[in-house]
């Protein structure tokens, strides 16, 4: 048995060493990162390394994001084009939309979309478009991070047995872990720096390899004990978010059938200073995570023949809300003696949440494509959104001017950005529907403005 040991030594500590080496560069930032998939996570977390001093390259299908990267043409509004400019210019941050020369990179970390099908199951295909070219070109040395949110195993039952196909293994020759993004589009305060980082590393090995890489740049890391727990933590992060609106948004439906003021039970309740959390109803949830992630754990709880029954319940809950929208504006007007067919309706805001441009799974294209479908003539204002597509038309925002406000037929306030004048709005507008509470001083009872 000796001799069997003995020649197993040195081909073990050779294999150590392009982790160690892997290890040297992370800490001296002379690795090379990067990051697949440019969009709200991608592109802040690209410019956080270059700032400190890697060498980044960001990947992206989109060609159009490439060059505006390469330009410093910022499309994400918590990154400056100036920002962009100094980093791009010093040569510390750069686009492609070529997923070639993976071997060259130190660190990749993938921050693609994980949308729901049709069917409201996983499509994990961008992730798998993703790690298909990693996986031919891995190399010893290399550090792979998953960061798009998916269901629990994930990350070492489909993405292992792909880095793993040609004989290198995790923990060993290379370090695989998953981190979930944790971005918070518009908030001023939690940013990529100062937000923790959950960690979970494939082996030990490969943990502390990925703590060492976000430890450059974030604050705060948060080590749990594998890849399934961290995919798990995200979950039940917007879970825990998507169950709690569902409920007050039941809250404000029950409000609306009793003729209480949802927002004055919410703001009274809010005064208790314990075993109580606010969270206000809406037209509807909108945003890559929150209306998708529960139905991935959803999803994967019904494989082990167990059924999500509260993610159900609320998923069907906020998404009646842009229904219940569209009802609510349609009797407005009834009982003005005015049909909503026919009717000019201005919507204010289409983004998912106020000063934002994004418009994934925004609730008011839900309520814009039922009200043109019930015969209304729409236009919207969003200082954030220039143009968008309404049901296959390019709809463009429209100035607000008191001569449109009299115009309108309707007001419906569906993002309350900061930027829109709302009290020109109130003074013009003859009807307004008001579904995030920007009119909280006026009466419920109020004869112009409606609330949710």
């Amino acid at each position: 048995m000796a001799p069997t040991t003995s020649a197993r030594a040195p081909r073990a500590n050779a294999a150590a060493e392009p982790l160690a080496e892997l290890a040297r560069r992370l800490t001296t930032k002379t690795a090379r990162v990067g990051v697949i998939g440019l969009g709200y996570v991608g592109l802040p977390l690209a410019v956080e390394f270059a700032r400190e001093g890697f060498q980044v390259t960001g990947l992206d299908v989109d060609a159009a994001r490439v060059a505006n990267v390469n330009s410093a043409r910022s499309y994400i509004p918590d990154i400056t084009n100036g920002t962009l400019k100094q980093l791009v210019g010093s040569g510390r941050l750069q686009a492609t939309d070529k997923l070639e020369g993976l071997d060259e990179l130190d660190a990749i970390i993938i921050c693609v979309p994980t949308p729901l099908r049709k069917t409201r199951e996983p499509d994990i295909s961008f992730i798998l478009a993703a790690t298909r070219p990693i996986a031919a070109s891995l190399r010893r040395g290399q550090l792979i991070v998953l960061e798009s949110t998916t269901y629990p195993g994930t990350t070492d039952e489909v993405i292992l047995p792909m880095l793993q196909a040609d004989g290198l293994k995790a923990g060993r020759d290379f370090c695989l872990a998953f981190s979930p993004e944790r971005i918070d589009p518009g908030n001023s305060f939690y940013k990529t720096r100062t937000i923790p980082k959950v960690i979970g590393g494939m082996t030990p090995r490969c943990l502390e390899a990925a703590s060492l890489l976000y430890r450059q740049v974030i604050t705060r890391i948060v080590p749990v004990s594998s890849t399934k727990v961290a995919e798990m933590v995200k979950l039940l992060e917007n879970t825990f978010r998507a169950v709690n609106i569902g409920l007050v948004n039941e809250i404000a439906l029950m409000c609306d059938t009793l003729k209480l003021d949802v927002w004055e039970v919410i703001e009274a309740a809010a005064s208790k200073p314990f075993g109580f959390m606010a969270f206000y109803p809406g037209p509807g949830i909108g945003g890559h995570c929150i209306p998708s992630d529960p139905m991935y754990l959803a999803w994967k709880a019904r494989l082990h023949g167990f059924e999500a029954r509260f993610i159900e319940l609320a998923d069907q809950t906020n998404r009646s809300m842009p229904h219940h929208v569209v009802e609510k504006l349609a009797s407005a007007l009834n009982a003005r003696r005015q049909a909503l067919n026919g009717a000019r309706i201005l919507l204010i805001g289409l983004a998912y949440k106020k000063d934002v441009n994004d418009l994934r799974d925004s609730p008011a294209f839900d309520v814009a494509h039922e009200l043109m479908e019930r015969g209304a003539r729409l236009s919207y204002h969003d200082p954030h959104v220039p143009s968008a597509q309404l049901d296959g038309r390019t709809f463009r925002s429209v100035p607000l001017t008191p001569a449109r406000l009299k115009q309108a037929d309707g007001v419906v306030i569906l993002t309350n950005h900061s930027g829109v004048d709302y009290q020109l709005i109130l003074q013009h507008a003859s009807l307004i529907l008001d579904t995030r509470n920007q009119y909280r001083f006026l009466s419920s009872r109020s004869s112009r403005v409606v609330k949710l």
